[in-house]
């Protein structure tokens, strides 16, 4: 067995989305919030082509190594690669942080054109290949979103058994996959290290590259996501409140930097869509993040006290890492906490920290029981309780268990 080149656990959820594609003529793009993994992706895939083909040459360039400063623009790139092309081995070229460079598309396409190499290529923001960018490389491409460890990674991640402890340790830390490396039980190291990453991000993905003048109402915007998650949110609502606070921000600025923040992949924005035709309302969305342990740096409460909060995150978070389209439902009065699409099915869960008394249990189910078609729908509960069917057909779990469902 071929000895990797680097040390690593293996991403296989996302590897295997990528693997079908090596040697395909098409742009291999993943896009992901920083320190998310795609790194590491990269060396996996690099690693099967290696297994696969030996003499196989391969071009490596990540933007963040001293090695490869000079490479800032998109000629710069293009010569780079086009001065390390093989004429008699096939070529694989690797692009880390790509959003670096300079008009990078003019190059990847113009590489992508002659037919000389396979392209992989990986940057940080959830836009990556938007507008123009998009344009410029439209049908060339295909982009896969890398995500921070799910509940699943997780454990295999840390060797864990899947356990109430586990869970807790889970939505204390998130699924940074760094965090791993560090030693056991020193979760005040991975608080340091969230905090980096979390000002990282700031500075280098949101301030420099969106213009960001006005830092300190970032800060407190994020802040209040970090502490509001699952509740409806407007940007006229937080800008009206803003004024009440004797701070004057119009709704536009709150657009704009709610929409810097997404771009950095440290927040998702989820729309309301009314449920069975799935018509998008233009105003409430609710907000979660990427990573429940850069959320906890960020909000006011302790885990402990913010467990349905986290809960409800932790169940958005399984969705998007397994390729659902998530939505918020509205079905008349009442509401679904999430309607997950993906090729042509649906998955609709509601999520609640306990099912103590006979008013909860008719708001979670009742709002399912509701819904005419015969998608799935779940009732997801912080309890350890064992997966049921209901006469109706809503099936009740313990998020534990329905965080460990197969992809």
């Amino acid at each position: 067995m071929m000895e990797t080149l680097w040390d690593y656990i293996p991403r296989n959820l996302y590897f295997g989305r990528v693997k079908p594609f090596i040697g395909s003529h098409i742009i291999k793009i993943l896009s992901g919030q920083r320190r998310s993994g795609k790194s590491y992706i990269l060396y996996q895939l690099m690693d099967e082509i290696r297994k696969v083909d030996p003499k196989a040459n391969i071009i490596y360039i990540n933007t963040e190594f001293a090695e490869f400063r000079q490479v800032k623009t998109d000629g710069e790139l293009y010569d780079f690669v086009a001065s390390r092309l093989s004429t008699d081995r096939k070529n694989f070229v690797f692009i880390d942080e790509i959003q670096d460079i300079a008009d990078f598309e003019k190059a990847v396409r113009s590489l992508y054109a002659e037919e000389r190499c396979d392209i992989y290529c990986a940057g940080s923001n959830a836009h990556l290949l938007s507008g123009e960018f998009a344009t410029y490389l439209a049908g060339r491409y295909i982009q896969f979103q890398i995500h921070p460890l799910g509940y699943r990674e997780f454990l295999s991640f840390y060797d864990l058994e899947n356990s109430p402890e586990a869970l807790r340790k889970y939505f204390r830390i998130g699924g940074m996959p760094f965090l791993a490396s560090l030693p056991a039980g020193e979760e005040h190291l991975a608080r340091e290290y969230l905090k980096n990453v979390y000002e990282s991000i700031v500075l280098r993905d949101v301030l420099i590259r969106e213009n960001i003048r006005n830092i300190r109402f970032l800060e407190n915007l994020a802040e209040y996501l970090a502490d509001t998650i699952g509740s409806l949110f407007s940007a006229n609502n937080i800008s009206n409140y803003l004024k009440h606070q004797q701070v004057q921000i119009p709704v536009q600025t709150v657009i704009s930097y709610l929409a810097a923040l997404e771009k950095s992949c440290i927040i998702h924005k989820v729309p309301r869509a009314k449920v069975g035709g799935l018509k998008i309302f233009e105003i409430g969305e609710k907000y979660y993040f990427e990573d429940l342990g850069l959320r906890n740096v960020l909000a006011k409460n302790p885990p402990a006290l913010d467990m349905g909060r986290l809960l409800e995150n932790a169940v958005y978070l399984f969705l998007i890492q397994r390729n659902f389209t998530v939505y918020v439902g509205k079905d008349g009065n009442k509401e679904i906490d999430f309607i997950a699409e993906k090729d042509g099915a649906k998955l609709y869960v509601q999520v609640s920290l306990r099912i103590d008394n006979e008013e909860v249990r008719r708001r979670e189910f009742g709002n399912l029981e509701g819904i005419p078609d015969n998608f799935p729908k779940y009732v997801v509960t912080l309890e350890d309780e064992l997966p049921a069917v209901t006469p109706t057909g809503i099936i009740c779990m313990g998020v534990r268990e329905f965080l460990m469902l197969e992809p």
